[in-house]
């Protein structure tokens, strides 16, 4: 293991990487008082060394770094890559290509949804891995000896996951089944916030479009003022204040102050008078409420609950995490025969799943329990 803190390291290093095949890449970075993450360390490996590059060491230049992540003839490997690739491409301007991802692979070959690092060293490596500095504060220096162990661990051990990942996915024929996944990690607008959008991602339900509308132009206020001052969304107005505001759509600051939990400073200083200027300019989107409601889709239930019963059993028997097969919403769309641009008719998932849903739905396909082999059986007519 080496320690780079020196540019011309760093570009002695990167030059040998650029000519593997693939690296392993992780990053340690901390973001519990900032909007953007603060990059911490660098960790990236071969099949015959690894190093760890601090990034928060003076006088660093990254070019040949940056180099190395667009290389087209390097795989950069990741396990769970959303936000290092995110914090990567904040910083360059570009998405590491081509990708790969462990997690990914390991959705497609059995290991479950979501499957985190620690679980797959131990189901497919066999070993334990000492979670005592997991929780380090990478921010400080100098790093002691047992953390930059760990934190190399995170590439020397997926290293050999990516090896043992390409050739299952390889032998058993579904290395295209990840590219799909692969293709949306490698697009910029993966990792550019969409302000508009970021509504989304709070636990609330309604379907009132007025409603809805409050929500999607108070979050996205409270967004662009939290990447302005570089400080966390709910350190601004907590998740739950905000339903609360959108529900109430207050007029003044004297009806915000009288709302649940609102800080009386706050709705009485510079927020509040934004807020209220939010409110007033909220235009209704009567729209937006579809994109919640699946119900909206004029689907026949049952036969949505028959596609959720056939993919469980397709998803078990080819042993792939159901979702990477179809979402809820394709499943309603072909409960509502909109099949047209539906990805499970496509590829592999046509092959494995959409094939037998067509069938099922024209009344051409039955599901029966063997109790001979204790298997489900498929009859086609």
């Amino acid at each position: 293991m080496q320690l780079i803190c020196q540019t011309k390291e760093l570009n002695e290093l990167c030059l040998r990487l650029s000519k593997k095949d693939f690296v392993a890449v992780d990053l340690e970075f901390i973001r519990e008082k900032t909007y953007y993450p603060i990059l911490c360390l660098i960790q990236i490996a071969s099949t015959d060394e690894a190093a760890i590059i601090d990034p928060l060491a003076p006088d660093m230049n990254f070019s040949s770094f940056f180099e190395l992540m667009q290389n087209p003839k390097v795989v950069k490997v990741f396990h769970s890559c959303r936000q290092d690739v995110e914090i990567l491409y904040n910083m360059s301007g570009k998405v590491p290509t081509p990708l790969f991802d462990t997690q990914i692979a390991a959705m497609v070959c059995g290991f479950g949804e979501s499957v985190g690092y620690e679980r797959l060293v131990k189901a497919v490596l066999n070993i334990e891995l000492d979670k005592t500095d997991c929780l380090s504060n990478w921010q400080l220096r100098p790093l002691n000896e047992h953390q930059l162990e760990y934190a190399c661990g995170d590439v020397t051990h997926l290293v050999n996951l990516y090896i043992f990942f390409k050739q299952k996915l390889e032998k058993d024929g579904r290395s295209d089944w990840i590219k799909e996944e692969l293709e949306s990690a490698t697009l910029p607008q993966t990792y550019v916030v969409n302000t508009q959008e970021i509504w989304q991602k709070i636990k609330f339900r309604s379907h009132n479009s007025r409603v809805l509308s409050n929500l999607r132009d108070l979050a996205a206020w409270r967004e662009h003022r939290a990447q302005e001052k570089n400080t966390p969304r709910q350190s601004i107005i907590k998740d739950d204040i905000l339903t609360m505001i959108a529900t109430a759509a207050p007029k003044s600051k004297e009806e915000l102050e009288k709302i649940r939990g609102m800080r009386k400073d706050v709705a009485s200083g510079k927020l509040g008078d934004e807020i209220i200027e939010v409110l007033q300019k909220v235009k209704v989107d009567n729209k937006i409420a579809k994109k919640q409601a699946i119900e909206d889709i004029n689907f026949i239930p049952s036969l949505v609950e028959l596609f959720k019963l056939l993919l469980k059993i397709v998803s078990q028997q080819q042993d792939v995490v159901p979702r990477l097969i179809a979402s809820d919403l394709d499943l309603h769309r072909l409960g509502a025969f909109q099949d047209r641009d539906n990805p499970v008719l496509e590829g592999w998932r046509n092959e494995i799943f959409g094939k037998k849903a067509l069938k099922l739905r024209q009344g051409k396909l039955s599901i029966s329990y063997n109790p001979k082999n204790k298997k489900i059986d498929f009859l086609e007519q």
